[in-house]
């Protein structure tokens, strides 16, 4: 009779651990999936913030080229009307 319980006490001892191990495990899981979606919010906001500014680069490359370009139509028209 003594093996028996002790089969019972060493089964109920191995279905706890089990069982916490599965609990563990869930925690474990979904702390793994908030800090993934955590880490890509953040990369997610800082491809963002690149991405504006690159534009802003862009933008200014651009308007610093049209600026260029006017002045030299300007000066080019303005050499033309001289000759009037």
């Amino acid at each position: 009779m003594t093996a028996i319980s002790e089969a019972i006490k060493t089964i109920k001892e191995a279905e706890n651990n089990a069982d916490e191990l599965v609990n563990d495990s869930k925690a474990k899981s979904v702390e793994m999936i908030e800090n993934a979606k955590l880490e890509s919010d953040n990369i997610i906001k800082d491809a963002k913030e690149s991405a504006k500014d690159q534009a802003k680069d862009i933008i200014f490359k651009i308007e610093e080229n049209a600026r260029k370009e006017a002045r030299l139509i300007i000066d080019k028209t303005e050499k033309k009307c001289q000759y009037f």
